[in-house]
């Protein structure tokens, strides 16, 4: 089921420019955020891990779910050539895209370890899954729309962990929501709404 996302103007106020604010969610949370590059093409950006980061913590601080603490996801930053074989693979699309996602089942009921958040140890991490963002795709778009890399990176990274998180854009009610959580979600850090002009190459 999907946790409900704080609305902005209800939510605890973060200083979501403070450089230790991904840290300090992360580590408040007890979240791990595992990021792999594994391609030249993110040379471009080598402030790319701390974009991912402070993405996934401002998405984390605006949700109340339990089942995020103590869990754990993983961030690939590949290029064109392995995120089309992802694609195909489970999409079946051999074509690069942007971003995937690929939610970790869970097991039936429970969403916490054992025991209290302070108790749990590595192996009592809860996955929630894995999002692969591809490099040269990334940085297209954001040229051909305008955007700043950065900017259209932590939009690829919130809106993958949104589908981490149950959230998906089949329907037009759900794209709907998905877009007003993104724009809620980018707001704690600065990025402008993606969706102004309907360009958002999501």
């Amino acid at each position: 089921m999907k946790p409900p996302l704080q609305n902005p103007e209800t939510a605890p106020d973060t200083d979501c420019a403070d450089t230790d604010f991904a840290q300090a969610v992360l580590e408040d949370s007890r979240l791990t955020v595992d990021v792999l590059i594994t391609s030249s093409a993110w040379n471009r950006l080598p402030q790319a891990v701390e974009v991912v980061q402070r993405s996934i913590a401002a998405a984390a601080a605006a949700n109340p779910d339990p089942g995020l603490r103590n869990a754990e996801l993983s961030v690939l930053l590949c290029d064109d050539a392995t995120i089309a074989v992802l694609n195909g693979r489970w999409r079946g699309q051999e074509q690069p895209t942007n971003v995937l996602s690929f939610p970790a089942p869970l097991p039936d009921g429970a969403r916490l370890p054992a025991g209290s958040p302070s108790d749990a140890t590595p192996s009592d991490k809860i996955p929630l899954g894995d999002i692969a963002i591809a490099g040269e795709t990334l940085v297209r778009e954001a040229d051909a729309s305008g955007k700043t890399v950065p900017a259209h990176l932590a939009h690829l990274v919130v809106h993958g962990f949104l589908h981490l998180m149950g959230y998906d854009h089949e329907t037009d009610d759900e794209a709907e929501e998905m877009e007003r959580l993104e724009r809620d979600i980018l707001a704690r850090i600065s990025v402008a709404d993606p969706y102004a002009g309907r360009d958002a190459d999501i």
